[in-house]
């Protein structure tokens, strides 16, 4: 109703004396956004509805009169600071112009596609972002946020060489996100099985690179939970001293996912912080990362651990995350070792191979082996930081099988692609 009073009266065909001309209602639109400025300006720095309130309106004045953006260049950082994902996009506009043709314009675009990603494919997100970064319009920092975002779901939907590049085109751009982007990078030597690479990387990101998560990210895969879980808990009190929501959130998942696999009561208290950390927050991946959890820490039991892990895989898919249905693979191959199933494991094992052509989570199927004590049907394509046998060692869970060769497994393995 308030949307078309203001129109009515904005639009009306009205010659009287006091009838507001285009000058007048830009004139007021520049007042309005200065107060929002100051507004902003003045805030608690953790007062995220103020930040969202004076975003919303003062993006919706920017774009609508088409005005510089000031201080919305540092709200939008301000915003994606904290990995919260409020929705802050602006009503439509009665008589929209097409296309992003002015700053504003993309950035309202940029911030709805973060937003948005929370709840549409990764790539829905990508096509977004893409037509962000190919308008040129937004000022040098708030591009290279866009060149970020894109490559950060590009890894989600398993694009690593597209991802590669534009991490490493922030990464030597050397700007706000550029610890971020050699962030991006270390996870990308992850996933390709390069882990020495990987552990240089993270080795020189510090707290604005979230090093410690990234060690946790390294360590679980080599098996090394303890250390794991130290890392993730190191991450989430840097968050906490940061007050930054989000990461700490995502470090409590993390730690939560890695305990499920050597203590499953330590694993609830766990899985409890986290639900709480996640309170208030739209993270989806990070939400995936506890149920996936809850899978592991129910492996070997009848908790419906294979009817959970198919829901889950329906909301992976709609989601677009190719890292989380990978997890849930290892996870339900890990439930399977525990109660030795071994044409269950067979038929996971196919796929994570099928999956590794990509050239990225080539090890995944490794650690399955090692999970059911077999041996590997060819040599590991991955680059252990402490060799193959010392990573499979800890892989073995209780109740799994260190017997010969299974001939079904191998013969799942025997024509995969290691290169």
């Amino acid at each position: 109703m308030h949307g078309l009073i203001r129109s009515t009266v904005r639009d009306a065909d009205d010659q009287t004396d006091d009838r507001w001309s285009v000058r007048d209602w830009e004139q007021a639109a520049r007042r309005t956004l200065a107060a929002l400025g100051e507004q902003f300006g003045a805030r608690d720095g953790r007062d995220r509805v103020l930040l969202a309130g004076c975003l919303r309106q003062g993006l919706a004045l920017a774009r609508d009169f088409r005005l510089d953006l000031g201080w919305l260049t540092d709200a939008a950082w301000a915003y994606v600071s904290d990995s919260v994902w409020e929705p802050i996009t602006p009503p439509a506009r009665n008589n929209p112009a097409t296309g992003m043709e002015t700053a504003a314009n993309a950035l309202v675009e940029l911030l709805s596609a973060l937003a948005r990603r929370q709840h549409e494919h990764r790539e829905r997100t990508a096509e977004r972002l893409t037509a962000v970064v190919a308008t040129g319009a937004l000022p040098a920092d708030l591009h290279e946020m866009a060149l970020y975002y894109l490559a950060k779901a590009q890894r989600d939907l398993g694009r690593s060489d597209d991802s590669r590049r534009g991490m490493q085109r922030v990464a030597d751009g050397g700007g706000r996100l550029a610890p971020a982007a050699r962030r991006g990078l270390a996870h990308l030597a992850r996933l390709a099985g390069d882990f020495p690479a990987a552990l240089a990387a993270a080795e020189t990101l510090g707290w604005p690179g979230r090093q410690n998560r990234v060690l946790g990210d390294l360590w679980w895969i080599q098996g090394d939970m303890t250390r794991a879980a130290a890392a993730y808990e190191a991450a989430r009190t840097e968050a906490e001293q940061h007050a930054i929501a989000g990461e700490r959130a995502t470090a409590q998942a993390q730690r939560a996912f890695v305990s499920a696999f050597t203590d499953p009561g330590r694993a609830d208290d766990e899985l409890d912080l986290a639900q709480q950390l996640l309170t208030g927050l739209d993270l989806r991946a990070t939400t995936l990362t506890t149920r996936i959890a809850t899978l592991v820490r129910d492996a070997g039991t009848d908790r419906d651990v294979e009817d959970r892990a198919r829901l889950l895989r329906t909301d992976i898919d709609v989601a677009g995350l190719t890292s989380a249905d990978t997890v849930l693979d290892l996870a339900l191959c890990f439930h399977h070792a525990v109660r030795d199933n071994r044409p269950a494991l067979a038929a996971i094992i196919a796929r994570l191979r099928e999956r590794a052509h990509t050239g990225d989570y080539a090890y995944y199927p490794d650690i399955t082996h090692y999970m059911a004590g077999l041996p590997l049907p060819a040599p590991s394509p991955a680059q252990w930081l402490d060799g193959e046998q010392e990573t499979r060692a800890p892989w073995s869970p209780p109740g799994a099988t260190s017997s010969a060769p299974d001939t079904e497994l191998a013969a799942q393995g025997s024509g995969a692609d290691h290169t």
